[in-house]
């Protein structure tokens, strides 16, 4: 296995990365939570306020003030939930999905000049990764 300060590098430049990626959806008016939750309802919508927050990692609190936001800026749509009237369910408004088009097309983007810039080892060590990397988040999801 690997050691406790490779693994803490390791996080520690994921988190560097997703903070990066994440300063592309405040040029889009939209916080990095706000972004995400918008992401997550666009790809596995229409979504329950229950179920979100336990993708999402938040609170209730938190959640619903975001989801307050989003619906705001007709970006999201409340709908009763058919299975339970008493429940809702959110899913992104064209507005909402063409906005989180941009934010990933600006993600992409970004990554794409980057990698461009790097050295081409560097670049390609980076690809060839790929696989390994999914490997992880899916772990990492799975162990949730």
């Amino acid at each position: 296995m690997t050691d406790t300060e490779t693994l803490s590098k390791l996080r520690g430049v994921i988190s560097k990365l997703a903070r990066e990626l994440n300063t592309t959806a405040t040029d889009e008016g939209l916080t990095p939570t706000q972004a995400s939750v918008l992401g997550l309802i666009t790809v596995r919508g229409p979504l329950g306020l229950t179920e979100l927050a336990q993708f999402e990692g938040l609170n209730p609190t938190m959640l619903s003030r975001v989801v307050g936001r989003l619906t705001e800026l007709e970006l999201i749509q409340r709908d009763p939930n058919p299975d339970d009237l008493r429940a809702v369910r959110v899913e992104a408004t064209a507005a909402g999905r063409k906005l989180h088009e941009r934010v990933k097309l600006l993600r992409t983007e970004a990554i794409g000049a980057c990698l461009d810039q790097m050295p081409a080892a560097s670049a390609q060590t980076i690809i060839a990764a790929l696989p390994a990397l999914d490997d992880l988040a899916q772990a990492l999801r799975t162990r949730r």
